[in-house]
């Protein structure tokens, strides 16, 4: 189970170095200077108050920290291998920046971080249930009932019609990324995989009012505490669902939905690209999108086009849709927490971190933080969004929806 040690620093950090007068298992051949700068986009000046966290990939560490006037931190750490983030915020422009496996080993370092600039979002993922929950009293566990909630995060109506989600290849953290390149460098699409679905409306029929949430059930719309108390009732009006029988026909992870659910709330299939009778969402570590086409775009057309749709790296069977990374409204990286081998897919100008799901069959979900100094402000509930999952998500020990 991933349980970190997080440590404050101060911008020169002598914690490591005093240490070491008084036992510590650390000697100074095995404690480096790293400086750490971060260099904002063309247009955006170098600033303070940047966090910096620098996470051990050998044990449970974390060190964060804050940038000074010059944008850059400087501390001491210990000889090991180290992933490094930076993220920053000016009104709506979001700053995120990471590097992967650093080595700091009988040197010091220094490094530039790169930071590339999102918008925060106005649909935004608010829970995601996919870890499946135990089948008590009777024996077994249980994965059918797999959902997300997307939550209207601006001060206006929006609307669902036309919005899209699908999750990336590979399906799992600790698999072989096809798409990195030698550097770990992630392409600058999201490779959908099996499946792209589509909230349908005539664009103003499904409309979220501030601060108001959207269930979108992945597999069964129906009361799945009937015969299994720690899942949830996805049988609701209102709901969402993925159903297409002539696509996906398994009746044991896609059953008929239930009376309240209307048919008007089943989402369309625009393109199915894998084998698989059930939509297949990771149990332990899914990332996720959603999505809308830019102006002018139609996403059926952009789907038939063929550049649009490659084949996966080193499969014959496996074929993905490249989405822009300019369409995606959110998107959540979610790692393997009972690995230390996982991987990230998520382009960080989407997702510039990860969150963990340490347990699988437990009924655990994952939620975005609320920020509550902007929920007072505004009047309605405003999530905490960095567009970096390590901060705005945590782990909950029961789903939002569980009664």
């Amino acid at each position: 189970m991933q349980n970190k040690i997080i440590i404050l620093l101060a911008a020169l950090s002598v914690l490591l170095t005093g240490c070491m007068d008084i036992g510590s298992p650390y000697t100074s051949e095995d404690i480096h200077i790293i400086t750490i700068k971060a260099v904002y986009p063309a247009g955006f000046g170098t600033r303070d108050g940047a966090t910096v966290r620098i996470e051990s990939l050998s044990n449970e560490i974390i060190y964060v920290l804050l940038t000074g006037q010059d944008g850059s931190v400087t501390t001491h750490i210990p000889n090991g291998l180290y992933r490094i983030s930076v993220r920053d915020r000016v009104g709506n422009n979001l700053f995120n920046g990471t590097l992967d496996k650093v080595l700091v080993s009988g040197a010091d370092v220094t490094l530039d971080v790169e930071l590339l600039r999102s918008l925060a979002g106005l649909l935004v993922i608010k829970e995601l249930y996919c870890g499946g929950c135990p089948k008590l009293p009777e024996e077994g566990t249980y994965q059918s009932d797999q959902y997300v909630i997307i939550h209207n995060n601006d001060e206006y109506v929006t609307y669902l019609d036309g919005l899209c989600l699908g999750t990336l290849s590979p399906y799992n953290s600790t698999a072989t990324n096809p798409w990195a390149d030698a550097q770990g460098n992630l392409p600058d699409f999201a490779p959908i995989i099996q499946a792209i679905w589509m909230i349908g409306g005539t664009g103003t029929s499904f409309p979220l009012e501030p601060g108001a949430d959207a269930v979108i059930c992945f597999r069964g719309a129906i009361n799945h505490t009937a015969q299994y108390p720690m899942s949830v009732n996805l049988n609701r009006p209102d709901y969402f669902v993925c159903y297409n029988p002539v696509y996906f026909p398994n009746p044991v992870f896609h059953p008929a939905p239930g009376d309240q659910i209307r048919e008007d709330h089943y989402l369309e299939v625009v393109i199915k690209t894998g084998q698989a009778n059930a939509y297949t969402l990771s149990i332990n570590s899914p990332t996720l999108v959603l999505f809308r086409p830019e102006d002018g775009v139609d996403i059926h057309d952009f789907v038939s086009q063929p550049q649009n749709l490659v084949q996966v790296p080193g499969s014959s069977v496996d074929r993905v849709i490249t989405v822009p990374l300019d369409w995606i409204l959110d998107g959540m990286e979610v790692f393997n927490g009972g690995s230390s081998n996982n991987r990230k897919r998520l382009n960080q100008k989407v997702d510039a971190g990860y969150v963990f799901l340490n347990e699988t069959f437990k009924g655990y979900s994952l939620m975005r933080h609320t920020d509550q100094e902007k929920t007072d402000l505004m009047g309605y509930e405003v999530l905490q969004d960095s567009n970096n999952s390590s901060v705005d998500f945590y782990e909950s020990q029961v789903q939002s929806l569980h009664e």
